[in-house]
């Protein structure tokens, strides 16, 4: 390739960065734009304005990904344009995220993936403090996990949504990778392990076939293993990459994971109801009456009415010793006719019923 076609390439990439710039500003305005229509028409109507619309992003998103015709992956354009979405939005009204902390957690990883790096993220030390900072108005959503592929449920979450008022407004998917991290490479000098209970469990057959006599130490988080490490020269960490970045560690062994495929699902929470996006995802929590066959009772409507449930997970009740909740996903929105119909026959069925949440189905 001559140097003469090198620069005209060069140029051209120029031309073209000038172009996505303008386009850039262009979107931004709009986006200004839309903000203050929204505050003219929530003075008039007294409404609360919700500057993010967890449907319309992934409708948009949809969109963009169907018209993709490459070099690039779907996925890599998706991710480019939340982040084209995410400063729009951050010009509108800056979102402040709640997350399962500290620094550098899977936790805080899902809520950049799913809201962008424009927002304002504040990690906090448990799941009742991200729910609680979401109900007093301190964030305006929380991020928390609430279910593994490898390890199940995480109970903590599902019992807060017993008593808790939030929504499920969305939902984000991340595989899992865990890596063995110190302060100097150097995997001679582990004398301890830290991590988080579930990473433990997660990555046991490996720990056990190349580590079996050192000490596994669980903590609240992975990014608190990360920070212990850091304090420790004869401490490593089981981590993923944000941490060990967040904390200047160095790793030992990547991927030590059990299964390649460890995927993590955490959920969105917050106040507002989310319209149909056209791919969606209903979350309940059902009580059955002590009768014979109740839970079969409940679970008929979704039968009857072609709806497909995709997860249930029971958790004692917390009013009456060994009675259970249900915490049941289903596809399709509570606006949707077979859903409401569905749900008008469960209602009749239960002693307590109670909607979580409708929102767009994630992607990874």
């Amino acid at each position: 390739m001559s140097d003469k076609t090198l620069q005209d390439l060069r140029d051209q990439i120029d031309d073209i960065d000038q172009r996505l710039l303008e386009l850039f500003n262009q979107r931004a305005d709009c986006a200004v734009t839309v903000a203050e229509v929204k505050r003219e028409a929530s003075e008039h109507l007294e409404d609360v304005i919700n500057f993010f619309r967890p449907d319309r992003e992934a409708q948009v998103i949809k969109r963009i990904k169907s018209l993709n015709q490459g070099p690039l992956s779907d996925d890599e354009v998706g991710r480019l344009l939340r982040e084209v979405m995410s400063a729009c939005l951050a010009l509108e009204q800056p979102l402040k995220i709640a997350f399962l902390g500290p620094e550098g957690t899977f936790t805080q990883s899902a809520a950049l993936k799913h809201f962008g790096h424009s927002v304002s993220t504040i990690p906090l030390s448990s799941i009742p403090d991200v729910f609680n900072s979401v109900e007093s108005g301190h964030a305006d959503f929380g991020l928390v996990p609430v279910e593994n592929s490898t390890e199940g449920v995480i109970s903590h979450t599902l019992d807060m949504f017993i008593e808790s008022g939030l929504l499920i407004c969305g939902e984000v998917e991340i595989q899992i990778h865990h890596h063995l991290a110190n302060l100097s490479q150097d995997a001679s000098q582990i004398k301890h392990i830290y991590s988080h209970q579930q990473s433990f469990a997660q990555c046991r057959r490996w720990l056990d076939q190349n580590f079996p006599g050192l000490e596994r130490i669980p903590v609240s988080s992975n990014g608190e293993a990360a920070r212990l490490a850091k304090e420790e020269p004869c401490a490593a960490a089981i981590c993923g990459l944000p941490a060990v970045e967040a904390f200047d560690l160095k790793i030992c062994v990547e991927n030590i994971e059990d299964l390649s495929d460890n995927t993590t699902r955490f959920v969105v929470i917050g106040k507002q109801d989310v319209d149909p996006s056209g791919s969606d995802k209903t979350s309940l929590l059902i009580a059955t009456k002590n009768n014979p066959g109740a839970l079969l009772g409940l679970l008929q409507p979704l039968a009857d009415n072609g709806i497909s449930m995709n997860k249930i997970e029971s958790r004692p009740s917390p009013d009456r010793k060994w009675e259970y909740v249900f915490f049941i996903d289903i596809d399709g929105h509570q606006q949707d006719k077979d859903v409401i119909q569905a749900f008008s026959e469960l209602k009749q069925q239960a002693a307590r019923f109670k909607i979580l949440g409708s929102y767009p189905k994630a992607s990874l």
